[in-house]
């Protein structure tokens, strides 16, 4: 299967009742601000390179953000303090995107090297998907590192996503050290054999980066170590 049909897939999911029902409603409630726009309320796809060595992998969709525009990390904020342009931000300056922002999905956002992801699919209530929507969706997470097929390197966008690609390694038969790894920002873990290298990262939520938590700093040096970790010849 294509990434495009894979994509496809997932935008026709309808297995998470309580998932379904909150994109649809914020999608015809709408925020005030967006009242005009015409809202996605349906799973949001991945985007990026198909041929990337790098991937990021996030929570979940924002309800404004993701939910309305169709991309994954975008149109979250119109500050420029979103996580949405916080992350283009780092990604840009490393070089994966050739822009800093992003808005909309006509913008013109590319990535070079880069894909992006997310544990879950749609926007849950309150930014917190349960423990079984995970599980439901990490199948997709599963099939989605089958097609990438020139991954490297993976990073995680917080604790839960961290987790999550450690079990979906493990149900691929990757071996886990124990003590099990901790999730930190910038904490490596090789997973040997084929498997990509994972690396941890705070989450570029406004509580993260606007407690001082996660610096612009802090993240453009995860992505400068996962090109760096891309680009060794293992």
């Amino acid at each position: 299967m294509s990434l495009k049909k894979f994509n496809q897939k997932v935008i026709g999911c309808t297995q998470c009742p309580r998932l379904v029902e909150f994109r649809e409603e914020i999608s015809q409630t709408k925020k005030k601000q967006f009242q005009d726009d015409v809202y996605w309320g349906k799973p949001v796809p991945s985007f990026g390179d198909p041929n990337a060595r790098m991937m990021i992998v996030g929570l979940a969709p924002a309800p404004h953000g993701s939910n309305r525009t169709g991309r994954m990390f975008t149109g979250d904020g119109t500050d420029g303090m979103g996580s949405s342009d916080f992350l283009m931000r780092a990604l840009h300056h490393i070089g994966y995107a050739n822009q800093p922002t992003s808005q909309h999905i006509k913008d013109g956002l590319k990535f070079t090297d880069a894909y992006m992801t997310a544990i879950v699919r749609c926007a849950p209530p309150a930014n917190k998907p349960t423990s079984e929507e995970i599980k439901i969706c990490s199948a997709y997470l599963h099939e989605e590192l089958k097609l990438m097929k020139n991954l490297k390197v993976i990073v995680a966008l917080g604790k839960l996503a961290f987790d999550q690609l450690l079990r979906t390694f493990q149900a691929q038969g990757a071996e886990i050290s124990k003590p099990r790894p901790q999730f930190g920002h910038g904490v490596e873990v090789h997973l040997g054999g084929n498997f990509p290298i994972l690396l941890g990262s705070y989450h570029p939520s406004r509580q993260n980066t606007q407690t001082g938590k996660l610096s612009e700093t802090m993240l453009q040096n995860v992505f400068s170590q996962a090109k760096r970790l891309s680009s060794h010849p293992f």
